[in-house]
């Protein structure tokens, strides 16, 4: 069989089709790879939806085996991340309900990538540092203050860097109703940065 004749050094080279297709038929080191492409990045969001560290390594833990046991349902018409994040999205949100966590508390830190890319040099001073360093606790702090269903979106698209398409996916809204909830989310940020003395947002 051609999967099993693939080499283990050679499992970083394939796609995500390729690795899924190789797991669904036995290859137990693909799948392996697949954790160490996504482990990190489905912590993060979860994290930021749960609020607790060890908590969302639990989810996280909990997502990779949901994977794991549902690889054979997985459609290639789909990105395999956005299939993910749509497991990774429920697990969180089952997490917070078993532990009676309204959304309100989901928090986020460093939400919005675009922002930080725009205050990122290559060779920065202390007072640099400083100013990003404050930019970003104020990115934080008007991310929180988002209602929830708000802040979740702006989490998928800035801070994962999630398609319309894909977050309607991940959260099983529809498109149109994510389009507008990121647009409103945007026009409350930039008011609240703003009122707090911000301009040029």
């Amino acid at each position: 069989m051609a999967v099993a004749e693939i080499s283990i050094g050679s499992v970083r080279d394939l796609s995500d089709g390729d690795i899924i297709a190789g797991t669904v038929a036995g290859r137990l080191d693909g799948f392996e790879e697949l954790v160490r492409r996504y482990q990190r990045p489905i912590t993060g969001y979860v994290f930021r939806m749960v609020g607790e560290y060890e908590s969302a390594l639990d989810v996280t833990q909990e997502v990779f085996i949901k994977v794991y046991n549902s690889l054979h349902k997985y459609s290639p018409e789909y990105k395999f991340s956005t299939w993910l994040y749509r497991i990774a999205h429920n697990a969180a949100v089952d997490h917070l309900r078993r532990n009676s966590i309204t959304p309100q508390s989901l928090e986020a830190e460093n939400a919005d990538g675009s922002f930080q890319i725009q205050i990122e040099s290559r060779l920065s001073s202390p007072e640099q540092d400083r100013e990003r360093s404050e930019w970003r606790t104020e990115i934080d702090s008007v991310v929180r203050a988002l209602p929830p269903a708000y802040r979740d979106l702006i989490m998928l698209r800035h801070g994962q860097d999630l398609s319309y398409d894909e977050i309607a996916e991940v959260t099983g809204l529809p498109l149109g109703t994510v389009k507008n909830r990121l647009f409103r989310a945007r026009e409350l940020m930039r008011e609240m940065f703003i009122a707090r003395g911000f301009t040029g947002v």
